[in-house]
């Protein structure tokens, strides 16, 4: 029996997505995005925020970096990848990432238009609780 790799994050963008392109320019879009909880100690709320680095490939990169800004909330499909690299002195490190296989873009109508009541970037959800639904798997034009 295999094993399961599966992350699912709901969260806000620290920043807006960066994107490289590698050689064969294959598209790569990398962000953090912070995920809070809430909890009770000593009769106080104490809220907790964790950072996960975001990793994005190809078309969803690309997408990313079309629709998604620093402070959106954003729901990630993905798995867990460690890597290993050298820094400017030599020294291995290990980075762990969430690399996302698809995300929903959520929030109200309204985050999604311009001031003049006109869909940002071509986005218009169907409803004021609806989000967009974006996979590395979907056919894109782009």
């Amino acid at each position: 029996m295999s094993g399961i790799n599966k992350v699912i994050l709901v969260g806000h963008l620290g920043k807006d997505p960066e994107v490289r392109h590698l050689e064969g320019g294959v598209a790569v879009a990398s962000f953090p995005l912070a995920t809070s909880e809430t909890f009770n100690k000593d009769g106080r709320k104490v809220e907790q925020t964790e950072w996960h680095n975001i990793v994005m490939w190809r078309g969803l990169a690309d997408v990313a970096a079309k629709f998604l800004q620093k402070g959106k909330l954003v729901y990630i499909e993905g798995k867990l990848r460690t890597r290993s690299f050298e820094d400017k002195e030599g020294i291995k490190k290990y980075t762990t990432e969430v690399v996302a296989e698809n995300f929903t873009m959520l929030g109200r109508k309204t985050d999604f238009e311009t001031g003049d009541n006109q869909p940002r970037n071509g986005v218009k959800p169907n409803n004021d609780n609806e989000g967009i639904r974006i996979s590395d798997t979907d056919d894109l034009p782009f």
